[in-house]
């Protein structure tokens, strides 16, 4: 069976907490400080497991398999150093999709209402959602990242990025036979190390606009992101 969050390169994912895996970004680069200002760090149960994105002041989306008691830090670059840009939210309570099927991973989307709105600076920004519900179309150059490790043995702290190309979906259905029309598929044809994932729950971003969760993968390309497209109706209601 996939895993939830990306496995890369025949790495092993370390549990960051029950039902949330940690990944890394394998093959990328160090992010230029600040320049995502819509990332989201999540503390889970104390322990840094999931990425996350801000998509209004005070709402947070990340991936439904990362469930737990989370503390959001927004505006990091180093996760291990109290930078000034930093801020620190609680969780005032949690939206979970309520069709998310935790054996597919299907409707990996979770929703967090913060304690407190964001204040918005150039450390912290939100990033658009889809206007439509259209699918991204083949061959679209997308990015990601996240925090984590970058290699079997080299560990960061610092916010790491890598490109993506969305795959067909027929090209997809091959590898996982059980994509649903709330997936999509991106990796690298041609680099192995470059299709690895950023922290399950980070975004995937295309022309400027967040269109895909790290949800899933294999030890190989392409990984499995959840569709923002599809739910922006559930998004609507639930942010109100």
């Amino acid at each position: 069976m996939e895993q939830p969050l990306c496995l890369l390169l025949l790495l092993s994912c370390p549990l960051a907490h029950a039902g949330a895996l940690q990944s890394w970004i394998v093959g990328g680069h160090e992010a230029k400080p600040h320049s995502r200002p819509y990332m989201a760090a999540l503390k889970i149960s104390g322990n840094f497991g999931c990425g996350g994105f801000l998509v209004a002041p005070d709402w947070v989306m990340t991936a439904a398999h990362c469930m737990g008691y989370i503390t959001v830090i927004l505006g990091a670059h180093d996760i291990h150093e109290p930078e000034e840009s930093q801020q620190m939210l609680g969780v005032e309570s949690y939206h979970m999709h309520p069709e998310y099927n935790g054996n597919l991973v299907d409707n990996d989307i979770l929703l967090l209402k913060l304690t407190a709105k964001a204040r918005l600076n150039k450390y912290v920004q939100l990033i658009p959602l889809p206007k439509t519900s259209s699918d991204i179309p083949t061959d679209t150059k997308c990015s990601i990242a996240g925090w984590g490790l970058i290699d079997r043995e080299m560990l960061t702290n610092k916010l790491f990025e890598t490109n993506v190309t969305i795959y067909s979906r027929r090209k997809c259905l091959n590898v996982y036979p059980h994509l649903s029309d709330g997936m999509i598929c991106a990796g690298s044809f041609h680099h192995l190390k470059d299709s690895s994932q950023g922290d399950s729950g980070g975004p995937m971003v295309c022309n400027g606009v967040v269109q895909g969760i790290v949800s899933f993968g294999n030890s190989f390309p392409p990984g499995v992101y959840t569709r923002i497209a599809k739910y922006l109706q559930w998004i609507k209601q639930t942010m109100g």
